[in-house]
């Protein structure tokens, strides 16, 4: 198995060689020491470290904090910054980076491995959780060809048929997804709801609820009846043209 391979951004020598033994003790491949953070971007580019342990304040034009900064943007590489000064300013600007660790110098081999073992776990979850989303918003955007969603609840994606869903609730900063079976909650809107689902068979009768056309049982104005489970959902005033223009009437 290949060494976990980690760049370091110092710009005291000393400190960095030291850093470097210790990291190298700890059975971690080093490949550069840095001492700026122009220079560490080129690093970046060529050895594609797994971690980038970086030095808040660095010799040149960019600061670690800037270096930090774009290393997350663009090359999504997890840093840790290692630094003397620990003042609330300091902490602020570096939190803005959201870096996955902050070791206050002088340190200890057992911090420093702890924090970067850490960071590297936290690191391969935040991975799989992109990958999720990322798979996530895949299916919503080629939803036209499809006639089903995934939906990320519980930890897990959960495929749900358009077919099945009886109404969909607001519940604060989350939407329920009630279906014949079962019900659903997860964190969206219900602005991103109707987009997602298909018009044809989805109304928003309410503020705070959407329904399957071909789920509603009866009608009789402010409420309307779900079949089956026999759930009274209100309609808004505002809601109620729309509604009706969408209901087969004889």
């Amino acid at each position: 198995m290949a060494k976990i391979k980690i760049l370091v951004v110092e710009d005291e020598s000393i400190v960095a060689k030291d850093i470097k033994n210790t990291l190298k003790k700890l059975d971690y491949d080093v490949p550069a020491t840095i001492n700026s953070g122009e220079k560490a971007l080129e690093e970046v580019v060529e050895n594609k470290p797994d971690l980038v342990l970086m030095d808040i304040m660095l010799k040149g034009k960019m600061t670690g904090i800037e270096c930090a900064e774009i290393i997350k943007e663009k090359y999504r590489i997890p840093v840790i910054f290692l630094t003397a000064y620990a003042d609330d300013n300091t902490l602020e600007k570096a939190k803005i980076t959201e870096p996955y660790g902050y070791i206050i110098k002088p340190f200890k081999e057992k911090e420093l491995q702890t924090t970067i073992e850490m960071t590297l776990y936290k690191y391969e979850k935040d991975q799989e959780l992109r990958k999720e989303r990322d798979l996530y918003s895949s299916i919503i955007e080629n939803k036209e060809s499809k006639d089903s969603i995934f939906v990320r609840a519980d930890y897990r994606l959960n495929k749900i048929n358009f077919t099945d869903i009886y109404f969909v609730e607001a519940l604060k900063d989350y939407v329920v997804i009630n279906t014949s079976d079962n019900s659903y909650t997860t964190h969206t809107t219900m602005k991103e709801m109707v987009r997602i689902l298909p018009k044809k068979d989805f109304v928003r009768i309410h503020r705070s609820y959407i329904v399957n056309i071909n789920k509603i049982y009866s009608i009789k104005y402010p409420d309307l009846v779900i079949e089956d489970k026999m759930k009274v959902l209100p309609i808004g005033g505002l809601y109620r043209k729309e509604l009706y223009s969408r209901l087969n009437m004889i």
